[in-house]
């Protein structure tokens, strides 16, 4: 799923495309992709383009007249800038919104279509689509640490429950704690001020990283390598390599259609975190630390 970094590259290639730019006409394929249906779709045609937002995890068009397009590009959306009436090709196009000068098309890979687009009136209705989640960059260290302590929770699940923080999600959660040397299942009521401290300055750096990167490689062009799995990262989609900080392979979790990656020498102190359905398979019998899952191994 983008998140913030790639939310940010997408606006930051669409602002000096689109802002300015009428938007002449909205193409669907997906009936089921609009979720609304007042205003009606045709009613933002013929409208300027004013600004854009990120709010969480969606991108917001704000047009003459208060009116606005959000998209939640969810896990597999993508968006991709073409020339002016670029035909909506395969099944996997599901809207083209059409400008003078370009054509902004959005896809979806595989066969469940989670992506959505609403059209809404004014800023009360856009408010109650945002979740609420704190913007790391616009907070200071006690709201930061406020906001994550309403409830105990483990750092994972605070940093990507967007009614907490605003923006992130599976994979920059791996390498936000992987930098802060945090361990994911930590309660948020057990961090020490220090470890407070190091949890805000690497979830700042590591986002603003990845911001930059992914704007200096769009570079002119359009963002069109956005994925949650790159080489570069540190742990997140990397299990089984060595840590780059350490040496020592990446570790894992697996829950549903998810998965932690993280170091345990960086950040669980050595030990290894029990992964539920490989325990179900050994009946319990997890290895506890490095050197006992390397005995393992040797058997």
């Amino acid at each position: 799923m983008p998140e913030l970094p790639d939310v940010a590259a997408y606006i930051s290639a669409l602002e000096p495309r689109i802002v300015g730019q009428t938007l002449e006409r909205v193409r669907l394929s997906s009936a089921s992709l609009l979720r609304t249906v007042d205003p009606p779709l045709a009613s933002v045609e013929g409208r300027v383009v004013r600004e854009l937002r990120r709010i969480g995890k969606r991108i917001a068009i704000g047009l003459e007249g208060d009116r606005w397009l959000v998209l939640h590009l969810m896990i597999a959306g993508r968006l991709h800038w073409r020339t002016p009436g670029a035909k909506l090709a395969g099944r996997n196009g599901l809207a083209a919104f059409d400008f003078p000068n370009g054509t902004l098309t959005l896809t979806e890979a595989g066969t469940k279509r989670r992506a959505s687009l609403h059209v809404l009136a004014g800023a009360e209705q856009l408010d109650a689509l945002d979740p609420g989640g704190i913007d790391v960059f616009a907070c200071d260290l006690d709201a930061f640490k406020a906001a994550l302590t309403v409830e105990d929770r483990t750092l994972k699940r605070a940093l990507t429950d967007p009614r907490i923080v605003s923006g992130i999600g599976n994979a920059y959660s791996d390498e936000i704690l992987h930098a802060a040397q945090l361990s994911p299942i930590t309660r948020t009521h057990k961090l020490t001020l220090h470890e407070w401290g190091r949890l805000l300055d690497a979830t700042r750096t590591t986002l603003q990283h990845w911001i930059d990167r992914l704007r200096a490689e769009a570079d002119d062009g359009f963002p069109e390598r956005v994925t949650a799995f790159r080489d570069e990262m540190a742990v997140h989609g990397r299990f089984g390599k060595p840590c780059p900080r350490c040496g020592q392979p990446v570790q894992r979790i697996r829950y549903a259609d998810n998965e932690t990656n993280y170091c345990a020498q960086c950040q669980t102190g050595g030990s290894l975190l029990a992964d539920r359905s490989l325990s179900r398979l050994l009946k319990g019998d997890w290895p506890r630390t490095l050197e006992e899952l390397d005995a393992l191994k040797r058997r």
